[in-house]
């Protein structure tokens, strides 16, 4: 028995009221959006530049080195030079660097937009209700549904790739900032109100370094997000180990796809293992 449905024009019509309705938004806006964008496609082409110019040992030196500092862990800091040695040996080098800065890029505009709206949603209970619909409508709608309104309003390039990977991947950093926050200890918070500290120095002081560990697994997953979405990102021209990915998908290269593939992985466990042992280290200062 088949379900009763509207009339097949009125759906089409509908449809198409709605793809004309976007279609003259991005003609009206989608310049201005692009202009108020630039400084984001300025950031993301020239850290891409940086990391390309710059030479592979150079980049295993320094990078090793904020390894050592953020996890004292050597173990961490030689699989890291022996996964970024092995993904230059098979010719991944560039790739990797491509998505390492969208990647960089895409966490940083995470950060900046997700904490401070974990903090309104941590204060204000209203603003906890309206948002936790919308995150949870960023996280089960399909991924590839965020690139239509994308490319229809910025065309193909890095920018409407960097804004998909953003909206797929902002939303951990936000509720677990929420989460990290409700979940200080309330006689701390009024211990700093009975000292007459104000709001803003009870959240620098007491609350933002409470909730730190918790922060920082948002960030973790938001970053193994944005790696998981590159692939996606790429067939609307984003570079890098994700457009090889789909190079050996549309044209069966096995190998190349097992290799950028395994390129990719490597890259999530590094930021996690690092992510993780910073946590470790922070809490075993905190308790000597």
């Amino acid at each position: 028995m088949n379900f009763p449905s509207l009339d097949k024009g009125t759906i089409t019509s509908f449809k198409k009221s709605i793809d004309a309705t976007f279609r003259e938004f991005a003609a009206n806006w989608g310049e201005w959006f692009t202009d108020l964008l630039s400084p984001l496609q300025w950031l993301l082409i020239n850290f891409e530049k940086l990391l390309l110019a710059t030479p592979w040992y150079v980049f295993l030196i320094v990078f090793g080195f904020i390894i050592w500092k953020a996890t004292t862990n050597w173990k961490i800091v030689i699989g890291f030079l022996a996964s970024f040695i092995a993904i230059g040996l098979v010719g991944m080098w560039n790739d990797t660097m491509q998505t390492l800065s969208i990647v960089f890029v895409s966490t940083f505009v995470c950060i900046v937009i997700g904490i401070p709206t974990g903090i309104l949603m941590a204060k204000n209970n209203t603003a906890q209700r309206i948002i936790i619909p919308v995150l949870d409508l960023m996280q089960t709608i399909p991924s590839f549904v965020y690139l239509i309104p994308v490319v229809m309003l910025f065309g193909l390039g890095k920018v409407p790739g960097l804004i998909a990977i953003v909206v797929f991947a902002i939303p951990p950093v936000i509720r677990f900032t929420n989460l990290g926050l409700r979940d200080v200890d309330l006689n701390l918070v009024e211990t700093g109100q009975a000292m007459g500290l104000k709001q803003r120095h009870i959240l620098a002081v007491i609350e933002l370094p409470l909730a730190r560990n918790v922060i920082l697994g948002g960030v973790n997953q938001t970053v193994m997000m944005a790696l998981a979405m590159v692939v996606i990102a790429s067939m609307i021209g984003v570079r890098g180990l994700g457009s090889q990915v789909m190079n050996s998908i549309g044209n069966g290269y096995l190998g190349l796809g097992v290799i950028s593939g395994l390129s990719i992985v490597a890259l999530a466990i590094i930021i996690d293992r690092v992510i993780q042992s910073h946590n470790k280290k922070n809490n075993y200062i905190k308790e000597n």
